[in-house]
This record gives C-alpha cells, sequence and structure tokens, in this order.
C-alpha cells in the first residue's frame, strides 16, 4: 500500500508527525496480540493531525483512531489502513478545572488533580488509557464517571475544529456520541472539579489502587473488564428474578453474575484464559491470538443469552475485524 504516495514525503518531515511503516499492533495495545497496522501515524499538535487527515482521505485510505490502546483487540491480520494516534498530552490547571488533551495518560490527569487537592476523578485511578479513550468510553469505577466532570470537550471532525458542551456529548453508561460518530476525533478536554483535601484522596485512590492491581495487575496482559455491567432496570424479567438484590449497585448489576453463572470461570482457550478468580476477565498469557479471544467472547455471549435471554455487550473495541 502507498501511504498519502508523494504526500508521504512531506508527512514524514512534518514537525509533529511520527509515520511508522507496518507498525506491529501488539506492542500498542495491552492485550498485546494481533498483527501490524500499514502505518501508524502520531499526531502531536492539532495542525499536524489536521494535515494528515486531510493527506489521508485526499488518498481515499481507511483509516482508524486510537488511544492508548487498553481496551482494544486487533484482528490477528492487522489494520489494512492508517491507525491514526493524537499524542497531545499536556495537563493544565485553571481555578478548579482542568483541561487535559487526549493524548496524556488518564493516571497522569488522575495524579494530577490530587496533587491540587481536587476531588471528582480520583477513584478512577489505575484505570490504564488515555485521556481521550476514557471520554470516548465514558470511563469510571467506584460510582463515579468521567460524565460527571466533564465541562467540554474539544474535537476535529475531519473539516474544522469544534467543541461539545457535556451534554452535546451524549454521554451514558459507558457510551459517548464519539462511539456513534467515529469522524469527531477528541483532542482535549475541561474538566470541572470539586476543592478537596490532597492527603484524604491521595489515601483513598492508594487503598482503589491496591484493590485494582490485585484484580489486574499491571503487567497482566488484558483489556480489563471485557463485558459492560448490565442496567438492571433493562433486564428481561425472566433474568431480573435470578438477580440476588443485594449485587445490585447503583442500579447495575456485575456482568461477573450472569458469567458465573454459565461457568466462565477458568475457561480455556490456547493462551486466552478467563480468570478464575473473576468472570469478566480475559487475559492473554503469553502468545494469545485475537481468534481465541473472539471466540471465548462468542461462547460467553451465546451461554448468557440461552441462559438469561439478553445480550452482554462488550466494552471492547475491535480493530481490523
Amino acid at each position: 500500500m502507498h501511504f498519502l504516495s508523494a504526500a508521504r514525503s512531506r508527512l514524514v518531515t512534518r514537525e509533529g508527525l511520527r509515520v511508522e511503516k507496518d507498525a506491529p499492533l501488539s506492542l500498542y495495545t495491552r492485550f498485546g496480540l494481533g498483527g501490524s497496522a500499514s502505518y501508524l501515524v502520531d499526531a502531536s499538535s492539532e495542525d499536524s493531525l489536521r494535515e494528515a487527515v486531510q493527506h489521508i482521505t485526499a488518498e481515499e485510505l481507511p483509516f482508524v483512531v486510537i488511544g492508548g490502546g487498553s481496551n482494544l483487540v486487533v484482528a490477528d491480520a492487522g489494520y489494512q489502513g492508517v491507525v491514526l494516534r493524537y499524542t497531545a498530552k499536556e495537563v493544565s490547571l485553571s481555578g478548579a478545572c482542568v483541561t487535559a488533551d487526549a493524548g496524556a495518560n488518564l493516571q497522569k490527569l488522575v495524579d494530577f488533580t490530587i496533587d491540587h487537592g481536587l476531588a471528582g476523578i480520583h477513584t478512577m485511578t489505575g484505570i490504564p488509557g488515555w485521556v481521550g479513550g476514557a471520554i470516548y468510553g465514558n470511563a469510571g469505577a467506584y460510582g463515579r464517571s468521567t460524565h460527571e466532570s466533564i465541562e467540554s470537550v474539544r474535537f476535529f471532525d475531519g473539516a474544522e475544529f469544534g467543541e461539545f458542551s457535556n451534554q452535546q456529548c451524549g454521554f451514558r453508561y459507558r457510551h459517548s456520541r464519539f462511539k456513534d460518530d467515529k469522524s469527531h476525533i477528541i483532542l482535549s478536554s475541561r474538566w470541572a472539579l470539586t476543592p478537596g483535601d490532597a492527603e484524604a484522596l491521595r489515601k483513598q485512590a492508594a487503598e482503589i489502587l491496591a484493590v485494582r492491581n490485585a484484580k489486574y495487575p499491571p503487567e497482566m496482559k488484558c483489556a480489563g473488564s471485557i463485558f459492560k455491567n448490565l442496567l438492571f432496570a433493562e433486564l428481561p424479567p425472566s433474568a431480573q428474578k435470578e438477580v440476588d438484590p443485594k449485587v445490585v449497585r447503583e442500579g447495575k448489576v456485575p456482568s461477573a453474575y450472569f458469567l458465573e453463572r454459565v461457568a466462565a470461570k477458568g475457561m480455556r482457550n490456547g493462551d486466552i484464559h478467563v480468570a478464575d478468580y473473576h468472570a469478566n476477565l480475559i487475559y492473554n498469557v503469553g502468545n494469545g491470538t485475537a481468534r481465541q479471544v473472539r471466540e471465548i467472547v462468542d461462547e460467553l455471549k451465546a451461554r448468557v443469552r440461552d441462559r438469561f435471554c439478553f445480550e452482554v455487550e462488550e466494552e471492547v473495541q475491535y480493530v481490523g475485524f
């Protein structure tokens, strides 16, 4: 595949752009599997991103935008096109509002807010990935989600730069309008937070991180929970009757509750395993493949569907399938 024909030579020397040919995406995703992208393009400024998108679209090449790769399953055949990342990563403070570029590590943002005595996203400590991905998937943990603190999101739609208010972002549980319309590339965000005691926030965050690291060790090749939790009110009545009220929190039922009942724990398909201590954790013990991941995911979805008459939905995103 020719990348941007004559324009490629300009892009590879363009300030703010990095172009890698035949980029092994297993190195850029936490699952550590999948094939290569024809090209990986990193843009570290708004101007360089705009130029990259304009050249890619002018050449009519397929492209996909990713973030930190913590929630991706890449096909074994890779991606025949351009994988684009916006890598600007500045985090800054103005009063009780924090501005963060999409390419900033989410943990950097969380630590920054704690250091400045700002509460609101300290419970998201330990969630891997970048800020842009957290907004895209409305990430959250321990009773807090991204949408509760977001004030606005700046984006590029392929032609113009713009900004959405919180309401315009279309947030709902583990979802945003950016999932529905992938032409809108997240650039930065403003977070409205609440003053708090830095030491108290740091202590709570440390306790949460210890629990998270025990469940999802940092060195584990996984994407965290593979399936979204369920909204109790949206379950079919027959499934609602089987739910122990004690497991319902903030109107949600853990997917693991149902997965345990279809014998998910300990399942194996080559080097892709379901944890024997957590039914919603699928991980790669070494040389697992994307095909093996999909086979386990499809099997678990079928078991839940056959037993409880509803679909569990993945949190992970797929590239190249």
